[in-house]
């Protein structure tokens, strides 16, 4: 499906190229250290010579501008190679998230209409033989001997690089990009080169980088982390891909290899934090920059984050559909002094508009919530094959978010919720971040998250399910009068659930889709 072009005074003004960030990054880098995994290490131009491998290899199973490659692949070397190769050589490519469903795998090849897969032989050859047993036509290769597929390592090692020559038009399809899939099945989100160079160049720009990259990424490829390696390349530093996530590994390799900045979703914050004792062991001062976002996290918990790892953190907004920096929240901005700051997601970037809308489309006045919508280059295209979907996303001129946020008089906006997670209770409008930050306040309270349930009386109640920290004694009564004297009674949980843990989608947000799932089997929500 080819990505929609305007007049040629748009495409006159309309913005860069991926492909030209890739192959320029390698001229000027070349001799420097650019990417490794456990396995291996390449420098600019190594990495350069193995995306032109790539590019042969495409060519030669007869792929041509706007085909589509799948990848189902750890962190690995070859990976970034790959994807590298699809924006340079004019394809579009498509990760797969390592750890959701089968169902979504095949649902997202099958909609992206992927001309290719590559899969891990090791970490993936059982779900992509399930894969082609579904999808008997598709053409998959492996990385690592395989019996159900050529290996495409063996295959590059024969095949001359081609040259790295960008031929990409700033509005062609680079990523089809899937969303989470926790409001139903994924949707392919269009971004073409113009949105991810854009992203790239401000975050190069505006994130307060050390003079020395290197970038350690843990969380997959596949996630939003992945598209951060962009504007590192840009800056000439080199990443560090590790598989998985384990405390005294992490700190380990950050000691060992000096490692200056990474990416962590607040989950992986919460863990390093909750193992203060254990990585006090390390010397982690090499470590200058923490990159958090994806998932909104408590200012109790990040004020904690900052006490322990020191004043190293800048917090990223962004989504799938205009991706990492519509807002940003400063190292600066992280005050232990200023508090109520550490609740915001920071002010809007250099490219970015940002306005708050109610309902109707009307701008908000600060203070008051209204929708987070956004114009500028770093929105995508639409969603791909749903042009009714595309059409609502884009309504009155502006990208709808979803995002319910507050504006303050400085600038800085706070995300309040998701407008679907919005409990109508009693007739108040209730988010469940403001009751999870509440009881995350709390000092026995590890994780908390937040839902609305059917109701005779109230129409939805608020119910809660909180995981408490060791030897906790804390009582369902207690945690109740501690969010009624800090928000009022109407954000006090009507009932409290103790839990082991509470479920996470693939990306470390809170799947409020599971925890509401048994209290709505037979009935419909008021917020959709």
């Amino acid at each position: 499906m080819p990505s929609e072009r305007g007049s040629g005074m748009d495409q006159l003004i309309s913005g860069g190229s991926l492909a030209a960030i890739i192959a320029d990054s390698i001229r000027r880098f070349g001799a420097r250290p650019m990417i490794s995994d456990d396995q291996k290490a390449l420098t600019y131009a190594e990495l350069g010579e193995l995306i032109g491998r790539f590019g042969s290899l495409y060519r030669s199973i007869g792929l041509s501008k706007g085909d589509g490659v799948g990848l189902l692949t750890g962190n690995r070397v070859e990976t970034w190679a790959a994807i590298c190769a699809a924006a340079v050589f004019g394809l579009r490519f498509t990760p797969l998230h390592p750890l959701a469903g089968e169902e979504d795998h095949v649902h997202v090849i099958g909609d992206a209409e992927l001309d290719v897969l590559f899969f891990d032989a090791e970490k993936f050859g059982a779900r992509a033989s399930i894969i082609k047993s579904r999808l008997p036509s598709l053409n998959i290769f492996s990385f690592g001997a395989s019996e159900l597929a050529e290996d495409a390592l063996a295959i590059l090692e024969g095949l001359p690089p081609l040259d790295l020559i960008d031929r990409a038009d700033p509005e062609d399809l680079v990523m089809l990009a899937y969303t989470g899939g926790t409001t139903g099945l994924s949707k392919g989100v269009m971004l073409p080169h113009r949105a991810l160079s854009a992203m790239a160049i401000t975050i190069s720009a505006e994130w307060e980088w050390p003079e020395d990259i290197h970038y350690a990424l843990m969380t997959p490829i596949s996630h939003a982390a992945g598209v951060n390696i962009y504007p590192v390349m840009l800056r000439g530093g080199r990443v560090r891909l590790i598989s998985g996530f384990d405390v005294s590994r992490f700190c380990e390799i950050v000691e060992a290899e000096r490692v200056s900045a990474t990416f962590l979703v607040p989950t992986l914050v919460n863990a390093l934090i909750e193992a203060d004792s254990l990585i006090a062991q390390y010397d982690l001062s090499s470590l200058q920059l923490i990159i958090y976002g994806a998932a909104p996290m408590s200012p109790d918990r990040l004020a904690a984050a900052i006490r322990v790892l020191g004043p190293v953190f800048l917090q990223l907004y962004g989504q799938t559909e205009a991706p990492q920096v519509v807002t940003t929240l400063r190292k600066a901005d992280h005050d232990l002094a200023r508090p109520e700051r550490l609740g915001s997601c920071g002010r809007a970037t250099t490219l970015t508009q940002i306005r708050l809308f109610d309902e109707r489309m009307e701008e908000v006045s600060p203070g008051q919530p209204g929708e987070l919508c956004v114009r500028g280059p770093l929105v995508c295209n639409g969603y791909w094959k749903q042009p009714e979907q595309t059409e609502a996303l884009f309504r009155g001129g502006w990208l709808h978010t979803g995002d319910v946020a507050i504006q303050d008089e400085a600038g800085y906006f706070t995300i309040v919720d998701r407008i679907k997670d919005l409990i109508i209770s009693g007739g108040f409008n209730i988010y469940p971040r403001e009751v999870e930050d509440a009881l995350m306040s709390h000092p026995d309270i590890l994780s908390a998250g937040v839902i609305g349930i059917p109701d005779a009386k109230w129409g939805e109640a608020v119910k809660a399910f909180v995981v408490l920290r060791q030897g906790s004694k804390v009582t369902e009564g207690q945690l109740q009068a501690h969010v009624k004297a800090l928000r009022g009674a109407p954000w006090s949980p009507k009932s409290i659930e103790f839990r082991s843990e509470l479920p996470l989608t693939g990306v470390g947000k809170l799947d409020r889709k599971t925890l509401r799932h048994p209290y709505w089997k037979q009935a419909s929500r008021s917020v959709s």
